[in-house]
């Protein structure tokens, strides 16, 4: 992080200074910590006031270990000597506020990434890409909400050109609130799913939240979005540039030719006006050629050869537990268990048919956050894991029992079901065995890291 005085934290929070000891005219700020643990001289500490938990609770400690000043919506009892408590309307507000005003000061230009399903990866890819030119920024793994994009501005250096900058949301106003931070010159809208529809009502909601990023826009911003996704296609603007990334011939880039690779990846040649290239992605699946049609277009508008853009793709360094293919002692597990959607389901029973080995297994948990459309959905997701092929069906959770439903009535007969992941952690010794492909899939709350880790000790 680059230095902030004081006169800045005021000044971005419109706080004051409720109490001191000592002089704080010339305090500067070199780091800004949300966890008291990780304090010390030049920290700003921020406590954020939870629903199990309340930062204001352990300011007196970040004083006394390091921090040399802290935030507070809430008065302080006392205060070590020589430090500073600065009071604000709202902790956690005044993270954003801070943030907002950093980007502004040490500006540089920046991409919003959003979507139901594939913002990781894609995340992953467009910093790749824009890696080859530009010393890049990008969201450290799930840095994406009111929290983690703050702390991910903070983590502008001199020395970066370029920011990378993902956006989750479960409710209207999020994305709103995030692009106000981030100040995005593009952004970047991977599809419309069924993420979080329990809080958004429908598909309409969602694609309607996740316009939110383009509020602040103007005639020098662009939107990159999926024109294959029905919702995203409909997508208009006399504010601002819209620019259609798919497969379908009549978006602006679009990929032709693919050649499946299976687990080792795609190939693809990319249309967009006079330029044609061919392409390469080495995360397996078609739903990959989208993610990487998105880092085409972020590459091409700022400027990057075709050769910069071939070789980002190729080389991208995906985060962990998004479709990662581990070898261990002959079962190939795909490990996606970060996260999980009706859509993203389907994508990894996709994945898994592209492999080899003689037998394939999926454990799918809970998706969250779905609402009156959870039985359906889940039942849904059933039918598809039968029509894949798979041999057996593992579930875990309440919601995954109508996954087994669906599937037990479109003919699958060798389905075990769990209550919870420790249950099936337990249990997965006696279920695959050397020469298996095995799936992991489950919504982040289901803990499915715990199958993963019991697989990988066999």
């Amino acid at each position: 992080m680059q230095v902030l005085t004081i006169k800045d934290i005021l000044r971005a929070t419109d706080g004051e200074i409720a109490a001191k000891s000592g002089e704080t005219a010339g305090l500067e700020f070199s780091s800004i910590s949300t966890d008291s643990r990780k304090t010390a001289e030049g920290v700003l500490f921020v406590p954020l006031a939870g629903d199990r938990f309340d930062g204001h609770d352990f300011i007196e400690s970040a004083l006394a270990h390091g921090a040399s000043a802290s935030l507070t919506h809430k008065d302080v009892a006392a205060i070590p000597e020589g430090k500073t408590v600065i009071r604000v309307r709202d902790t956690k507000k005044a993270l954003g506020d801070i943030a907002r005003y950093y980007k502004k000061k040490y500006f540089v230009p920046s991409v919003a990434v959003t979507g139901s399903v594939g913002k990781t990866t894609t995340k992953d890819l467009i910093y790749s890409v824009l890696a080859q030119r530009y010393k890049t920024l990008k969201t450290p793994n799930n840095f994406n909400n009111d929290i983690g994009v703050p702390l991910t501005i903070f983590g502008l250096e001199k020395e970066h050109e370029m920011a990378v900058i993902e956006m989750g949301m479960n409710h209207f106003g999020e994305i709103r609130y995030l692009a106000s931070i981030a100040q995005p010159d593009i952004a970047v809208i991977t599809n419309i799913g069924m993420s979080h529809i329990e809080n958004l009502g429908s598909r309409e909601g969602i694609f309607k939240a996740k316009m939110e990023i383009t509020e602040g826009f103007t005639d020098k911003n662009t939107l990159f979005v999926n024109g294959d996704d029905d919702h995203l296609r409909t997508a208009k603007s006399d504010r601002y540039r819209i620019v259609k990334f798919g497969m379908d011939k009549g978006n602006d880039v679009c990929a032709e030719d693919l050649v499946n690779n299976g687990l080792k990846g795609i190939e693809f040649t990319v249309v967009s006006g006079g330029r044609r290239f061919r392409a390469r992605v080495l995360q397996p699946g078609v739903h990959n050629v989208y993610n990487a049609l998105a880092a085409v277009c972020a590459g091409m508008h700022f400027g990057l050869t075709d050769e910069e853009i071939m070789q980002g793709l190729e080389s991208c360094v995906y985060t962990a537990s998004r479709l990662e293919i581990i070898d261990h002692n002959g079962i190939e597990i795909i490990n996606d268990c970060y996260n999980s959607s009706p859509d993203s389901v389907r994508a990894a029973l996709n994945v898994q048919k592209l492999s080899v080995k003689p037998r394939k297994v999926a454990v799918l948990g809970d998706v969250l956050e779905m609402g009156s459309f959870s039985g359906k959905a889940h039942y849904d997701m059933g039918v598809y894991a039968a029509e894949s092929g798979i041999d057996m069906l593992i579930t875990v959770g309440e919601n995954a029992r109508m996954i087994a439903a669906g599937a037990k009535d479109s003919g699958m007969e060798n389905i075990v079901s769990f209550e919870n992941s420790d249950e099936a952690a337990a249990e997965i010794g006696g279920l695959v065995r050397p020469g298996d492909s095995v799936l992991v899939k489950a919504s982040h709350g289901m803990t499915f890291g715990k199958i993963t880790d019991a697989i990988k000790e066999l």
